[in-house]
Formats: C-alpha cells, sequence, structure tokens
C-alpha cells in the first residue's frame, strides 16, 4: 500500500464539532476509529466540545478521541478549532449525533488522495431515512440555500449543508473562513470555488437523530441565507438600486408633461415626489454595492467580480466628478430658469412643481455622485495606478 501520512504518520483527521451529544458521541468515535482501522489510514479523531453541558466531553474521551474545547459558540467555531489541532494532511469533517454513515470514511478520503481539494456529502443524491429531516426542511429551507447558491455564486452542488465532507489541507490553508455559525458549511463551498478548489460529490445516507431531536431550520436556515447575500452585494444592492434608479427618474419623466390617467386612477405630480425618493434610494443602494465590491476587491476578502474590476479599470475621480456635475448642473439650470420664469412674470405665484421635482432630484443625484467619487477614490487607493 503507498504510503501517506501528515503530522507524526497521521494522513487522516476526521474533526467532530460537539454540543451535548452524550447519547451519541461515543458511537461515532468508535464508528471513525473502525472506519480509519477498516481503510488502513493512519489516522485519528478530533472531537471539539462546543460548550456542552452534558458529558459529551469524557464521552468522546473514554471512546478514544482527542477532545479540544472551544468556548465561542458555533458550529464553525468548533471546526476550526478541531482544524487547528487536526494533525493529517486529509480532513473529514462529520457531525457527531449519529446522522451519517462514518464507516463509508473511504467515499472521502480516495477522492482527497487522487488529488480533488475538496468532497462534498450529498444527501440528495444518497438517501434520506424516514424523520431525518424535517419537511420545511427538506422541501423549502434547503432547496432555497441551493438556489441561492446556484444563482448567486455558480455552486453546482446538491447539498450545501451536508455535514459529512473532506478537504484538503494544503486546500484549506487557501481559504479565507470565519464564519462562526452553520453558515461555515456554505462559506467553505463559496472560498473553495473563489480558490479554485476542485470539487466532487458523493452520496451519503442522512439518517434520523436519536429521541427524534432536530436542529434549529429557521434560526440556521436564515443565517445561510444571510452569508450568501452578505457575500454577493451585486445582488443584495446593485441590482435592487439600478432598478430602483430607473423606476424613478422613468416616472419622473412620463409625469413630467401632465397627469397619466388610467380610467379611475390618476397618476400626478404626488407621484414624481415619490419617483424622486425611489430614484435617490435607488442610488443609495447601488452605491453601497459599488463600495463593498470595491473593498473585497481591495482586501481580496470576496468572490472577484469581473465588472468591478472593468469599473475601476474605466473610473478615475475626474470622470465620477464630471458625470455627478452634469446631473447637479442640469437640476440647477432647471431651477434657474424656473426662477427666471418667475422674474419675469413679475414675481407672481409659482406653481412649478414638476419641473422643481425633477431638477431637486437630480442635484441630489449629482451631489451625490461627486462625494462618492472621491470616497471611492481614498476605498481604492492606489491599487489600479490612477485616482
Amino acid at each position: 500500500m503507498q504510503e501517506h501520512g501528515g503530522s507524526e504518520g497521521v494522513e487522516v483527521s476526521i474533526v467532530i464539532p460537539c454540543r451535548n451529544e452524550e447519547a451519541t458521541i461515543g458511537t461515532c468515535v468508535r464508528e471513525a476509529r473502525a472506519a480509519l482501522e477498516a481503510g488502513g489510514y493512519a489516522g485519528e479523531v478530533v472531537v471539539c466540545d462546543n460548550g456542552s453541558a452534558d458529558g459529551s466531553a469524557a464521552a468522546a474521551a473514554e471512546a478514544g478521541a482527542t477532545v479540544v474545547h472551544q468556548p465561542i459558540p458555533g458550529y464553525g467555531a468548533a471546526c476550526l478549532r478541531g482544524f487547528e489541532t487536526a494533525r493529517g494532511d486529509l480532513l473529514v469533517i462529520v457531525d457527531g449525533d449519529g446522522t451519517y454513515e462514518v464507516s463509508r470514511l473511504s467515499r472521502f478520503v480516495e477522492p482527497l488522495r487522487s488529488g480533488y481539494d475538496l468532497v462534498l456529502g450529498t444527501r440528495r443524491n444518497g438517501r434520506i431515512h424516514p424523520r431525518a429531516m424535517r419537511k420545511r426542511h427538506r422541501h423549502v429551507l434547503e432547496p432555497i440555500q441551493t438556489f441561492l447558491s446556484r444563482h448567486l455564486f455558480a455552486l453546482r452542488v446538491s447539498d450545501v449543508r451536508c455535514g459529512f465532507r473532506g478537504i484538503r489541507r494544503e486546500a484549506l490553508e487557501r481559504l479565507n473562513l470565519g464564519a462562526t455559525g452553520m453558515e461555515f458549511a456554505s462559506e467553505m463551498l463559496i472560498q473553495a470555488q473563489r480558490a479554485g478548489c476542485e470539487a466532487v460529490e458523493v452520496p451519503v445516507d442522512f439518517r434520523p437523530r436519536p429521541l427524534d431531536q432536530h436542529r434549529r431550520s429557521v434560526g440556521d436556515g436564515w443565517r445561510v441565507v444571510r452569508q450568501f447575500l452578505l457575500l454577493s452585494p451585486t445582488r443584495l444592492f446593485l441590482i435592487p438600486g439600478l432598478i430602483l434608479m430607473a423606476l424613478g427618474l422613468g416616472l419622473q419623466a412620463v409625469l413630467m408633461p401632465g397627469p397619466l390617467r388610467f380610467g379611475a386612477i390618476t397618476l400626478d405630480y404626488h407621484f414624481m415626489f415619490v419617483g424622486g425618493v425611489i430614484s435617490i434610494l435607488g442610488e443609495q443602494l447601488t452605491l453601497l454595492g459599488i463600495y463593498a465590491k470595491t473593498w473585497a476587491l481591495v482586501e481580496d476578502a470576496g468572490p472577484d467580480d469581473p465588472w468591478i474590476r472593468r469599473f475601476h479599470i474605466h473610473y478615475t475621480l475626474e470622470r465620477g466628478v464630471a458625470l455627478g456635475g452634469l446631473l447637479f448642473g442640469a437640476g440647477l439650470s432647471i431651477n434657474v430658469w424656473i426662477l427666471t420664469a418667475w422674474l419675469l412674470a413679475g414675481h407672481g405665484v409659482l406653481f412649478a412643481v414638476r419641473p422643481a421635482t425633477l431638477a431637486l432630484t437630480l442635484m441630489v443625484l449629482g451631489a451625490e455622485i461627486i462625494f462618492a467619487s472621491f470616497f471611492l477614490s481614498v476605498l481604492r487607493g492606489p491599487r489600479f495606478g490612477r485616482v
């Protein structure tokens, strides 16, 4: 057999995050050790106790695991602490609640041995036992998370939350991981894709937890969705912002000549006020998206979107100020025209709501762009060699 081994001859480290799993952790550890022996792998079992209030740590140690403690609560925090302690070059994560068959260890180790950076378990393409997953989790929450992962980050995976997965240490060190909760699982996938890691899925069985216990579904699901959105400000800020800007300015443009009537419904200058507010809100969201993407680009801290690089290649402070000045000047010109017409009319009653609303909107949009241009130049610094 080919010789493999990491630190002190340990090739495979099975990392088990654990919190109040006294009923199952001992069995999980024994199954993990048996799987290492059956596969002929030089390995170890590391259990990271995440503030258990029962005898989980003692049960794990008695079953033969190396037990470490993580006072920071959360699945991700426990996994990261386990990785720090583990000595193997091949790291396999598995939950300590008995829901996965650790005897299937070779499905994860062999692809890692053959060169894959990441091996992901998939319950969707395996078997989900009766009562193993709540219906709302299986048919609503997890499909939503998978949909977001595919459309926001182009992750071609069928199960973003499976707790049985493996990763090469070399690949792990290339990832910028920091999530402490259940969103750690999706963060790993996003960072792995960004780092160019080669991944493969393998089917696994998912069994019920003992005593019909269930994890938090809504809270954990929201943390995953939140992570997706925070790592994808293009979808969170830019697209909604641009849509709102177009909608608001379009609404003002069509109402400039006069009211619009649709049967008994009349849209008048009141809706121009709404359009102005919507367009300003849209610009704020758009600028927040550009700020977020620029920061991620400069700090190398997020998924790389080619469009933000193209934006900064063409962007200069002068061009930003010129665009903002053009909009501000257009609004100011409208106000000067209103003032001139009022003076020529003999200072009479002034009622120029439509042009004044559009002018105010354009001036605010222009001023925002001017100040944003200075902020962007400061934010990106000398990264692109231009200010």
